[in-house]
């Protein structure tokens, strides 16, 4: 049980930040960076999940995939639960980490979402009906928060370090989870638009043809 009884602590009025190991590093380390992204990535399909009380927002959306939506979001809490905690040897209290499932279980839901949708033939602008402009929104974060994450494990590895030796490693499948997420937010983003059709790119805003193309 998490409880939360004081809001403000001030202990990061110094610009440091507790990771859930209790050590202590810079709000600008890319590591909080990672989770914080993730946070943001959480927050834009919150708007999705949210924004279909409405019919506007609705449109496109079923129940089943609201549910995946909210089943997604608290897998977010679990990356960001799995990027604030270094990758240790030991543990007094393990954290809680990705599991290859959480990665599978997109993969699958990507397939399932995808076998009806039509073949592409350009690139998809973010449009059509509003809640398919708001996942796409929701990928372009999810997006940042995989970037963001890769840049942490560049930093500092993937192998576990003792508390008393330094910083411990990040664990690859939090960004692994983060890319499937990307890819069947893509995909969300088509099926939600199933009944209007591909927002398509024009090159050039339609002033041009696209490379590669010649009447000759």
């Amino acid at each position: 049980m998490v409880i939360l009884s004081r809001i403000y602590t001030k202990t990061g009025d110094a610009g440091t930040t507790a990771l859930g190991d209790m050590s202590r590093t810079s709000k600008t380390d890319p590591r909080l960076v990672a989770y914080a992204d993730t946070d943001e990535a959480n927050c834009a399909i919150g708007e999705v999940v949210a924004g279909a009380r409405s019919p506007e927002g609705r449109e496109g959306l079923d129940d089943d995939v609201l549910a995946l939506l909210t089943r997604i979001q608290n897998d977010l809490f679990d990356v960001g639960a799995d990027l604030c905690a270094p990758l240790r040897p030991a543990y007094e209290y393990p954290p809680l980490r990705v599991q290859e499932q959480y990665v599978a279980d997109l993969e699958a839901a990507i397939d399932v979402y995808n076998a009806d949708l039509p073949a592409l033939r350009s690139f998809v602008l973010p449009g059509g009906t509003l809640a398919a402009a708001r996942l796409h929104t929701a990928r372009t974060v999810v997006r940042r928060a995989e970037r963001s994450t890769w840049e942490a494990l560049e930093r500092y590895g993937t192998e576990p370090v003792p508390v008393d030796d330094g910083p411990g490693g990040v664990s690859v499948l939090a960004a692994q989870y983060l890319n499937r997420l990307s890819d069947l937010l893509f995909v969300l983003s088509r099926h939600a638009n199933r009944e209007v059709g591909d927002v398509t790119w024009a090159p050039g805003g339609g002033r041009q043809e696209a490379p590669g193309r010649s009447d000759g």
